[in-house]
């Protein structure tokens, strides 16, 4: 199948998040005055999931993720601190730290030459965080559009925020777009709500729930350029 359409997502997709979190997450923790900040990073995870989960569900805003993770984190683990203070910090966090996974530029590159091929970004994330990242990373001027959740009140899976970026870019033919992602709640199964096919990026390799959630697999970045 021959696209014209390549839709990507950010967080573990192009972008390591991972990095970006676990340095987020100590200099937010060592600023509230915290000496060991490992000792919570397992009960921070489960909160963030949660309320990951909830904005997938529209059950919550990106945004209110910004304050609500570290309401709750003060809350189980008992720390003295103001959870404004640290989403600000977490936020600036995110926002500064995290490079792209090895053979993201070079595919962007390559995908970016071609005269058959618009490219746009679809990511559930909050605003500010997602435009730092554009504009530090240099990534912007590979997209001819960009689709953030925090800043459209709609997120992934929904359909209405595939609806918003393909008004953006002159509603071009679903049947020849795609969407790539390493979730398969939020980027793939947005992306069949939205009407197109799908490319799972499973570097990690784990075994699929239901092969027929997605169109296509990829185990490694560069597997896309011989895809598309």
């Amino acid at each position: 199948m021959a696209y014209s359409t390549v839709l990507f997502d950010l967080d573990h997709t192009l972008l390591d998040s991972d990095a970006s979190e676990a340095a987020a997450f100590e200099l937010t923790l060592r600023a509230a005055g915290c000496a060991d900040p490992g000792e919570h990073v397992a009960t921070y995870r489960r909160i963030n999931g949660a309320l990951w989960a909830g904005v997938e569900r529209g059950e919550v805003s990106p945004n209110e993720v910004k304050t609500l993770r570290f309401e709750q984190l003060i809350a189980e683990v008992g720390l003295d601190a103001d959870p404004n203070v640290m989403g600000s910090n977490f936020v600036d966090g995110l926002a500064n730290n995290g490079e792209l996974y090895d053979g993201a530029r070079e595919l962007l590159d390559v995908l970016a030459a071609r005269e058959d091929i618009t490219l746009a970004l679809v990511t559930n994330g909050i605003g500010i965080v997602q435009r730092t990242r554009l504009e530090r990373l240099d990534l912007a001027r590979y997209f001819e559009a960009v689709a953030i959740s925090g800043e459209l009140g709609v997120s992934k899976p929904g359909a209405e925020i595939f609806d918003l970026i393909f008004a953006e870019l002159g509603e071009p033919e679903r049947t020849e777009a795609v969407m790539i992602g390493d979730s398969l709640s939020s980027d793939i199964a947005g992306g069949t709500a939205a009407g197109i096919d799908t490319v799972w990026y499973n570097p990690k390799q784990v075994s699929a729930p239901d092969p027929t959630l997605f169109t296509h697999e990829i185990h490694s970045l560069g597997g896309l350029v011989s895809l598309l």
